[in-house]
């Protein structure tokens, strides 16, 4: 049975324009792996509502799993949770249950619980939340899809809160070959041996060191025996 599949969604305008570098994907990709859970797609968009709902709907509608970041905050550019609640037809506004966590952590805080922080507590009727143990607003989840902030530790928090929840498939596996020899020199026997384990994911990242052209042969899939025998067959095509 081929391992369930995932998109994600990250929201921001500080994102495209450069100002922030996107390290949740990176994240998210490393952990889904572990979880046997394939990442197939990513797509960036701006704080635009159009763009915003037309991407959930289709990045849901093909994927077992989107997760989503960016745009949950109390500023009025935080426009996720309005544009999924409108993408699944949605009645969106503060929750009891959201407010009483935002309530307890302001206390504990000595700071007010303001109409802008009290944004953080709006959810779409019929979605769970998503624990925040760092700054306490909380995420949420609606049919398949997961929204969480975009601010990394805060991400990687509400991650760990949603993957063991998640049914899995067979981590996958990866070795890598270094072969000192251009791409150009290795192409035909590497597709040679890409058509006969086609089950695996076969790369080629190439690169220069002290003007010596070679690549990197990376192999991944989830049947690590198979791995071992597509990487031992390369080494030997190649005498490495």
């Amino acid at each position: 049975m081929p391992n369930p599949t995932a998109a994600m969604l990250v929201i921001g305008d500080e994102i495209l324009s450069g100002r922030t570098r996107d390290s949740n994907t990176h994240y998210l990709a490393q952990e889904l792996t572990k979880q046997g859970i394939d990442l197939r797609e990513v797509r960036v968009v701006s704080d635009d509502r159009a763009a915003i709902i037309n991407a959930v709907k289709a990045l849901s509608q093909g994927f077992d799993h989107v997760f989503t970041s960016g745009g949950i905050g109390p500023t009025h550019d935080d426009i996720t949770a309005d544009c999924i609640a409108a993408a699944f037809d949605a009645h969106i506004d503060v929750r009891e249950d959201a407010h009483a966590i935002l309530a307890a952590h302001y206390e504990r805080s000595g700071l007010e619980l303001n109409a802008a922080r009290l944004r953080m507590a709006r959810i779409p009727d019929g979605a769970g939340l998503i624990e925040n143990p760092v700054s306490a607003a909380p995420g949420f989840s609606i049919e398949n899809v997961y929204v969480m902030a975009g601010v990394p530790s805060v991400f990687q928090a509400m991650v760990a809160s949603v993957l063991p929840t998640l049914t899995g498939g067979k981590p996958l596996l990866s070795q890598t070959l270094r072969i000192q020899r251009g791409e150009g020199d290795i192409a035909g026997p590497l597709a040679e041996l890409a058509a006969e384990f086609s089950d695996l994911s076969i790369g080629s990242y190439p690169f220069i060191k002290d003007g010596i052209y070679g690549s990197n042969i990376v192999i991944r899939g989830s049947d690590g025996a198979r791995v071992d025998m597509a990487i031992a067959r390369l080494s030997a095509v190649f005498g490495e």
